[in-house]
Formats: structure tokens, C-alpha cells, sequence
């Protein structure tokens, strides 16, 4: 059976098909939709505790197959991190605290750009 879409006609297969692909990339776990940037996973206190990392990022703890893990990811808010830990590992999010990076969000990972050598004359 074909049905007229948007002035193209298409079997109504296709578009079931279509629909499956969705199903499925819903299954991959994209932190950029949640607004939220993972910088370090399953790591160590010690690296999680470094001075360079941004103000706006925090610690994660969550736990996995009975071992306790440790992500520093950073958002803008605090919810937004939630909810994405949330809809990946449900009961097992443990807490989340802030970190303790001194670096302005908006100049971490800034690199100034090369000076140009202006010639003599």
C-alpha cells in the first residue's frame, strides 16, 4: 500500500523501517543532549580533584555492576546532569557534588591564538 506524503509517494514498509531506525538511535547515549559535557570517566579522586578543570564541572558517583565509579562531567545545571545519569543508570546514581576546578567556564579550554612576526622595515 503507498501513501502520498508531501506530495512523493512512499510505501507505508518504508516508513515502519523508518521508525525502527528511531527506536534504535534512542538506544545510544548522546551526553550532548542533556547539555552536558563528560571531561573524565571512571577515574580516581585524585585526577578528578585537579585545580584546571572548570567551575561548572562536578563529580559523579554512580555504581555499576556493584563496583562504585567516578565521572567529572560539567553542565550549566545541576538538573541537567541529573537527568542524564538518571535516565542511564537509574537507582544506581549515588550523589553529586561540586568539583573543585578554579577555571572560568567561558576560558577553560581556551588556546590563545599565535602572535603573527611583524616584519622590519
Amino acid at each position: 500500500m503507498t501513501m502520498n506524503v508531501g506530495g512523493k509517494e512512499t510505501k507505508r514498509e518504508d516508513q515502519e523501517m523508518a521508525e525502527e531506525v528511531k527506536e534504535e538511535d534512542k538506544s545510544r547515549f548522546d551526553p550532548y543532549e542533556y547539555s552536558c559535557h563528560i571531561l573524565l570517566e571512571n577515574t580516581t579522586l585524585e585526577k578528578a580533584n585537579d585545580k584546571s578543570f572548570p567551575t561548572d564541572a562536578y563529580l559523579v558517583w554512580y555504581n555499576v555492576d556493584g563496583k562504585e565509579l567516578l565521572d567529572v562531567t560539567r553542565s550549566h545545571k545541576k538538573s541537567n546532569i541529573f537527568d542524564m545519569y538518571y535516565d542511564k543508570y537509574k537507582k544506581d546514581l549515588k550523589r553529586i557534588d561540586w568539583g573543585s576546578g578554579t577555571k572560568s567556564p567561558s576560558m577553560w579550554g581556551y588556546k590563545q591564538p599565535e602572535k603573527k612576526k611583524r616584519r622590519k622595515s
